[in-house]
């Protein structure tokens, strides 16, 4: 108790600063949203807080829950591509020789150094109708189509070279998230592969299991911490993700944090968009929860 208190000045000098960091640049905003999601707008300027559940009965007509079913699929199927294609990413770096490691580190955390504006123009280049992707489906149907043509099977191919549309596209907002996302998926993974006792793996090859079942029966399940963490930290972001699909969706695939944007730009109501930014926060809430119990009961699994 005695030393407690003779480390509490130093504790509040190091504490003082951040919570008044987060009181002001965090809570108050956040408990003004709070309030507004109550409030009504009686003019351009002016929102009357009248304690209304109505912004919040907004949410569940079907327009809105249309597009947070869209949200939830998006932010979904990216989360799980970004699973699929990282955890053998994330194998090879934890696998790799020591020397090694530092720089497939460096490729996965490079992206993080461009700032996302650029990186998702660059992706506009990519996935354009005379982008990059569509230009090598090009090459690959006028080759096809001169073979077609040696064999006697012209038109095979048709006409003309028909571009494949991404931009405007969920396809191409689920590219884009899992573009911008697939880091936040791998690190989390290579950690639990690297804290990972190999000794399981080669006393499984050494029972007789082949690689695939190993990889299943073994690997997978003892990576599952990691696995759910990966999961949480991609699909929370891509939740919210409001650049990707702005850019790449051209307006034509909007995921929730774009129409509340437009509440609070041009549509100039507050409270509504309030409730939903409110309304995002508490499924954040909900999955960080349900996290949180998964913790404790396999904790409490160990212990038993």
């Amino acid at each position: 108790m005695e030393s407690w208190r003779r480390t509490l000045p130093a504790f509040a000098a190091f504490a003082g600063p951040t919570t008044l960091w987060l009181l002001v640049f965090f809570l108050v905003p956040l408990g003004i949203i709070w309030v507004y999601s109550f409030g009504e707008n009686i003019s351009l300027t002016e929102i009357r807080t009248t304690w209304t559940l109505s912004n919040y009965e907004r949410i569940f007509e079907p327009e809105i829950v249309t597009l947070f079913w869209r949200t939830l699929r998006l932010a979904g199927a990216a989360t799980i591509i970004c699973l699929i294609v990282g955890y053998p990413v994330a194998l090879v770096i934890a696998t790799a020789e020591q020397k090694w490691k530092p720089w497939l580190l460096l490729i996965i955390m490079l992206p993080f150094w461009t700032n996302l504006l650029i990186r998702t123009y660059a992706l506009l280049n990519i996935l354009g109708a005379r982008g990059r992707v569509n230009g090598v489906l090009e090459w690959f149907w006028t080759q096809g189509d001169a073979l077609a043509g040696l064999l006697g099977m012209a038109g095979l191919f048709g006409e003309r070279f028909t571009p494949v549309a991404f931009l405007g596209t969920e396809s191409g907002v689920v590219i884009g998230l899992v573009y911008v996302h697939l880091p936040f998926a791998i690190l989390p993974l290579y950690s639990a592969l690297e804290r990972l006792d190999r000794s399981y793996l080669e006393a499984s090859m050494d029972l007789g299991a082949g690689q695939v079942r190993t990889f299943f029966l073994i690997l997978v399940p003892l990576t599952s911490a990691g696995l759910i963490t990966a999961a949480i930290i991609t699909f929370i972001p891509a939740l919210g993700s409001f650049l990707t699909p702005d850019l790449l969706g051209r307006g034509q695939v909007d995921m929730i944090a774009n129409v509340i944007e437009r509440q609070f730009k041009k549509a100039n109501d507050w409270p509504f968009g309030s409730a939903l930014s409110l309304f995002l926060l508490y499924v954040t809430f909900i999955i960080l929860a349900i996290r949180a119990l998964i913790d404790m009961q396999a904790a409490k699994g160990r212990r038993a």
